[in-house]
């Protein structure tokens, strides 16, 4: 899919970064829910903690939800991941930023865990996918990066 301009302009100004440590997807009963928050001021960093009536959904580290796993009844895991955050800082009314990534890893058969912060865009891909999605996106920053800008 070709990308609009307002799409390669963004990209332009994109970097990624692939962050060291292996991250776990979790999700925990939303019994535990209290609990769950105690893991905020405990794990550092914790990524990202979601609190719905349905669920209890916490990115963080394996390293750290190992040490506190055991704390809990009812859970499910997905591990090992790798979180590659996009060094940009995007205005919320942006549309396809995400769309666009994704689009890119899925044609190379990389599947995304997708989280939004209000400043910046973050992926989780298995880890063994990491290296091929870090070779996509920075291929496709620099297709956007030197392709020819459209006149007018």
């Amino acid at each position: 899919m070709p990308l609009s301009e307002v799409m390669r302009q963004i990209l332009r100004e994109t970097t990624i970064r692939e962050h060291p440590d292996s991250y776990a997807i979790v999700y925990i009963d939303p019994s535990e829910a209290y609990e769950a928050k105690a893991i905020l001021s405990e794990a550092t960093p914790v990524i990202s903690l979601t609190i719905t009536r349905e669920e209890v959904s916490v990115v963080l580290r394996v390293s750290d939800w190992e040490s506190k796993r055991r704390r809990f009844v009812s859970y499910k895991v997905a591990a090992p991941y790798r979180l590659i955050t996009f060094d940009i800082v995007l205005d919320l009314s942006i549309v396809g930023f995400l769309s666009a990534v994704s689009a890119a890893l899925a044609s190379e058969g990389v599947s995304i865990y997708a989280l939004s912060t209000y400043l910046k865009d973050h992926i989780l891909v298995k880890e063994e996918d990491a290296r091929k999605a870090v070779f996509v996106l920075e291929n496709m920053i620099a297709e956007a990066k030197y392709a020819p800008l459209k006149n007018g």
